[in-house]
This record gives structure tokens, sequence and C-alpha cells, in this order.
């Protein structure tokens, strides 16, 4: 049987959270600004939890949010040049950046999918 594109299957393969993203934000200028992160390989990143609970246990019991769905996400950072979102990552120390250069030169955490 020929798979069929996501938007026509009533049950995709591959399935992705539905309904709005728990997204940290941080204070800015102007309100608050979505926070953006590195992957390991040194991308950039913005990132969506599924639960407020996944957040919290990711960067802590304070950091602050918005509700977004993933559309809306990608539309809002797309500008800046972050096409991915990361849904659910765990954090883990920061990339390694070379021989000679302290691992306290990255600017973001890294992150790990999962």
């Amino acid at each position: 049987m020929a798979e069929l594109p996501c938007g026509d299957d009533p049950e995709p393969s591959e399935p992705v959270p539905a309904g709005p993203l728990y997204v940290p934000v941080r204070p800015g200028p102007l309100g608050f600004a979505v926070r953006l992160f590195r992957t390991p390989p040194g991308g950039r990143t913005a990132v969506g939890f599924t639960t407020e609970h996944r957040l919290a246990a990711a960067l802590g019991p304070h950091q602050a949010w918005i509700r977004l769905a993933r559309p809306a996400l990608r539309t809002l950072t797309a500008p800046l040049g972050v096409t991915t979102v990361t849904v659910n990552p765990r954090f883990t120390a920061p990339a390694v950046t070379g021989l000679g250069e302290p691992a306290a030169a990255v600017p973001a955490l890294s992150l790990r999918t999962g």
C-alpha cells in the first residue's frame, strides 16, 4: 500500500505532538522573547515541550514559558534563521568546540533530543 502524505493520512506515520507546546521565553525589551538553543553540532534551534513538567525538568521550575503550536514557533523563529524545532530535549553538557578552546566559551546550552 502506498504511504499517504501526513496531511491526507488520519494517522500520520511520524507522530508529532498535537496542540500547543510549552516554549521557554526570556524577558526582553518589548516583553518576552523565545529562548533559542544550540544542538551539539552547533546549529540553532527553538525548543518546545509537550508538558509543563518536562519543561521544568529540563530548565527548572522558574523558567517562564508561553504556549505556541509548532507552526507558529517555526514562523516566529524563521526570520532569525532558525528553522529547526526540537521537541522535549534533554539538556547535556556544552558541546566540544575544539582543542585548546574551553567549553565555557560556548554561549548557549547544548541539547540532546530523545
